[in-house]
């Protein structure tokens, strides 16, 4: 079976950490977010499948190959410029000539593919939607839908006193080729402003499936914290390894490969920490995600944040809650990051500090 992973996007929300990175490889427990995906369809069946690339491209494209390593077959289409959506998928159409299924690459999620498939061919649809209760209406496309699933009203991002609903559109989608009948070519055009709500103003064979499986839209730097807590907590179901638990503490841990831990290092919460790094003498990491290559001094502590890859962190560093380090930055002995605050290194290849 076909599908069809969106992997276009710049990821603006989780800057700086993307400057770098396309989002669809940030790491998700020391594996690129897009792997998730990569074997969730493949776990279904659905082994033959193309991405849209836009931002570094080659860095998605240079990893997952041919999709071989994967166990299935992968393809690229390359847009120049962004289209969309509906617009991306768009560009596909000759590779999508049978039913098939459309699923961000920047989310985490172990939906049941099989599942809404069997529902999208019960109910004889064009398009179906995987719906997910959510309380913050105010981020996603919230659906309307009668009792037998057909939607009725679709509302792109309200304001939360406005949203009829608090069904949220996941971006997992099951569409027969006959969607292409109403996306124009060539042109920029989104589901959720354009494609959706004219399949509900003619009456098309549209609905949503309610999901209870894992899903989270890793939006911004807090969603991307949580999925990882949550990817610890076993909430989710994808592929991690090497779970320390710490000691006597209820602290989760997850190492990656060659990383040296020193003495009377404090774990608290969920901490991810990725391959070839160093956590020196004294230091204390409590719910916070290191990334590849990074070296973290002694007595230094980092709190609910996030740190890129080939950092320095000096001696007695503290880096706050909610902060973000982008890779390759360079933190003197006894500095301290604020809350909030984003570090990276600019275009001069300066060391900047952004208030977030």
């Amino acid at each position: 079976m076909k599908a069809m992973i969106m992997a276009a996007g710049v990821g603006s929300r989780l800057m700086p950490l993307t400057v770098e990175v396309p989002k669809p490889m940030i790491p998700m427990a020391n594996r690129p977010l897009m792997e998730s995906i990569v074997n969730l369809l493949n776990a279904h069946q659905f082994d033959d499948v193309i991405a849209n690339l836009h931002y570094h491209a080659a860095a998605i494209s240079g990893y997952f190959g041919n999709g071989e390593a994967f166990g299935l077959k992968m393809q690229y289409s390359l847009e120049e410029e962004l289209k969309g959506t509906a617009g991306g998928v768009k560009n596909c159409e000759g590779f999508l000539n049978e039913t098939f299924a459309v699923v961000s690459g920047d989310a985490l999620t172990d939906i049941d593919l099989t599942a809404l498939l069997a529902a999208h061919r019960k109910n004889g649809a064009l398009a179906t939607i995987a719906m997910k209760k959510v309380d913050d209406m105010e981020q996603f496309g919230v659906v309307v839908h009668n009792d037998a699933g057909k939607i009725e009203r679709f509302q792109e991002k309200p304001k939360r006193e406005e949203a009829l609903s608090d069904m949220a559109n996941t971006g997992i989608y099951i569409f027969e080729p006959e969607i292409f009948k109403y996306i124009p070519a060539r042109q920029f055009y989104d589901f959720g402003k354009q494609v959706f709500p004219h399949l509900v103003k003619i009456k098309a064979p549209f609905y949503g499936t309610p999901i209870q499986d894992y899903w989270c839209d890793i939006g911004n730097i807090n969603t991307y914290r949580q999925a990882h807590k949550d990817v610890l907590s076993g909430y989710v179901r994808t592929k991690t390894e090497r779970i320390i638990i710490n000691g006597h503490s209820d602290a989760r841990v997850l190492c990656g490969e060659d990383t040296r831990i020193g003495k009377d290092v404090v774990f608290s919460g969920s901490i991810v920490i990725g391959s070839r790094c160093v956590i020196e003498d004294g230091a204390h990491l409590s719910n916070c995600v290191i990334w590849d290559d990074t070296v973290i001094g002694e007595n230094s502590s980092l709190l609910d944040c996030v740190v890129g890859s080939s950092c320095q962190i000096g001696r007695q560093v503290t880096v706050n809650s909610g902060a973000v380090v982008a890779s390759r930055c360079h933190l003197e002995d006894g500095a301290e990051i604020k809350a909030g605050q984003k570090v990276f290194v600019n275009t001069s290849g300066l060391l900047q500090l952004d208030q977030g």
